[in-house]
């Protein structure tokens, strides 16, 4: 195993020093547990197929709540994880309170289970609480009991007060009274967590599970469960891939192993635990919507199943609707989720920064024409788009929140939501103009502008009818030999008066017409767009010197280009 030392001399670029806090107090893993990692394969493998999911909500996530949740918001979010697609769900632990045995029993006695879910039921290592445990699951056609001590060498001496003999002894004992209690007319699988697992030394580890597996006479029909929890994590992840590599090496029948893995999230790094257990041969993860639990949580199944959704592989559960399914789980749980959570968070798919808003909204843009082009929907087309790992769409995001504008944003950000919440369209050589005028708006107030409010400031600024110069009447016509002439009435200020221009099309003299009542424009160029039955028009001028853009909105296209040319005149130089 290749080290890292930081013994080495400060280099020049880096002036940290030595801090305050008394490191000295803790020890690295390598000197609590042994790790064996010759022959290591799982850098080079690669995820493929989902594993199968366990959340245990409604059991370790539970535990952890300030208010444990009830029968009726234990069944809300029982129903969500069937619907979900789950099936293998923590259900309870029957022996810990009336209200955990009530609620198995509530499923049991209810007929609520489907037929392909498996609900699980968590037991110590006790006679009594093992008795507890079936008399809950009593009349369910399966389930499966899972068995949990701790193992490590501290908490044998610390909490057990037993050694290791005395602990196998003890483990036996309880394995074979379950192996008593299981109906035999009901499909009753067992499986054995060796708690804080990746603190306990690999060889007793696989003598415990070993033996269990042979007492519960395991097979590929009827698999006993080995699950090896990082209750608290203590290292990088390669460590914990590597305790799993190990176990699944040396498991003895292993075909008759699921081998299954509960990190916790103590470092942070819990959803990296579990993808690199997957790679090192787990098969099955228990943990948490959105990542609840002990301290600071189990893994969260949704990031998981996401991560993997993201690399093209499927992962079999429905998270379609991530939004009803957060809701949900806020409620069970009476615990916000994040809004950076990842993927579900309400703020993951939005981008307030400028330079991302273009990127992504030239993104959206290239998406729908490759999607076009190919002759496909677009939201079955391949998803490449800056920024964006996934299709918001497919998660039940709508793409109004992907892009919002505050002081942070550019043009990019703003010429997108002006074009897909209101159909306008700016020219590129607009924008950076208006999006000045945004920014002035959002550092004054402080707060992020609504698409509502963006088209309400570009209303006002260009779609106005009380600039200096008004537009009372106005009237074109052709004449035999191509040119036309602009007949008008204008208000400048307090004066109004009659004007003529001519030249080679109505807008040409309209300017001219202009000149004449002493506003001379240059009209440089001319866009437009049809809009609900209307044409917005965009007109870039050049006036005094200066170059101002107008904007007109009309049900006639000359009429609103007219417009466009006027507020040019009116507006000031961006």
């Amino acid at each position: 195993m290749s080290t890292i030392t930081t013994t080495d001399p400060a280099p020049v670029w880096n002036p940290q020093r030595p801090g305050p806090m008394p490191h000295h107090r803790y020890r690295p893993f390598q000197e609590r547990v042994s790790v064996p990692a010759s022959g290591r394969s799982w850098p080079c493998a690669r995820i493929e197929r989902a594993p199968l999911w366990v959340p245990v909500d409604l059991r370790d996530g539970n535990q952890a709540l300030a208010e444990p949740m009830d029968t009726p918001r234990k069944r809300r979010f029982f129903d969500l994880l069937v619907a979900l697609g789950f099936k293998e769900i923590e259900v309870g632990y029957p022996s810990a309170s009336r209200t955990d045995f009530d609620f198995v029993r509530h499923l049991a006695a209810g007929g609520v289970v489907p037929d392909d879910v498996t609900p699980v039921v968590f037991t110590p290592a006790r006679r009594d609480l093992i008795d507890r445990t079936f008399d809950a699951i009593e009349g369910l056609p399966r389930a499966v009991v899972h068995l949990y001590i701790a193992t490590s060498p501290v908490w044998r001496e610390v909490v057990l007060g037993k050694d290791r003999g005395e602990l196998r002894r003890l483990v036996r004992e309880a394995a074979v009274h379950m192996a008593r209690r299981a109906d035999p007319a009901s499909y009753i699988r067992f499986q054995f967590s060796p708690e804080t697992f990746n603190l306990t030394e690999p060889d007793f580890v696989l003598e415990l599970c070993d033996e269990l597996t042979e007492l519960w006479d395991a097979d590929p029909g009827r698999p006993v469960t080995h699950n090896f929890p990082a209750t608290v994590e203590i290292a990088t992840p390669n460590v914990y891939a590597d305790q799993i590599e190990y176990v699944h090496r040396n498991l003895s029948r292993r075909d008759a192993v699921v081998l299954s893995v509960h990190p916790h999230n103590d470092r942070g790094t819990g959803v990296a635990c579990a993808e690199l257990a997957v790679l090192a041969g787990a098969q099955r993860v228990e943990g948490c919507l959105f990542g609840n639990g002990e301290r600071t949580g189990n893994v969260d199944l949704v990031t998981l199943a996401l991560n993997l959704y993201a690399q093209g592989v499927d992962p079999m559960i429905d998270f379609r609707d991530l939004d009803a399914v957060r809701e949900t789980v806020e409620h069970c749980n009476r615990l916000p989720v994040h809004p950076r959570h990842p993927y579900a968070g309400e703020l993951v798919h939005t981008a307030f920064s400028g330079t991302h808003q273009d990127a992504i909204g030239k993104g959206l843009a290239e998406h729908a024409r490759r999607a076009r082009e190919a002759g496909i929907p677009a939201e079955r087309a391949p998803w490449e788009v800056p920024y964006l790992p996934i299709d918001p769409a497919d998660v039940g995001r709508s793409y109004e929140a992907v892009i919002r504008v505050n002081s942070q944003s550019g043009k990019g950000g703003v010429a997108y939501l002006l074009r897909e919440r209101h159909g306008i369209d700016l020219p590129g050589r607009m924008r950076p103009g208006f999006s000045r005028l945004v920014q002035e708006a959002t550092d004054a107030g402080g707060r992020e502008m609504t698409a509502g409010e963006l088209y309400e400031l570009f209303r006002r600024t260009y779609l106005g009818d009380d600039g200096e110069v008004g537009l009372e009447t106005w009237s074109v016509h052709p004449d035999g030999d191509g040119a036309h002439r602009f007949v008008c009435t204008l208000r400048t200020g307090d004066r109004t008066g009659d004007y003529e221009g001519s030249g080679g099309g109505p807008l040409s003299a309209f300017a001219d017409a202009l000149a004449a009542a002493g506003h001379p424009v240059e009209i440089l160029d001319i866009t437009e767009h049809p809009v609900g039955g209307e044409t917005v028009a965009y007109a870039e001028c050049r006036v005094g010197g200066a170059v101002r853009w107008g904007a007109g909105r009309d049900a006639s296209a000359l009429a609103a280009s007219v417009r466009a040319v006027l507020s040019a005149v009116n507006g000031e130089p961006r």
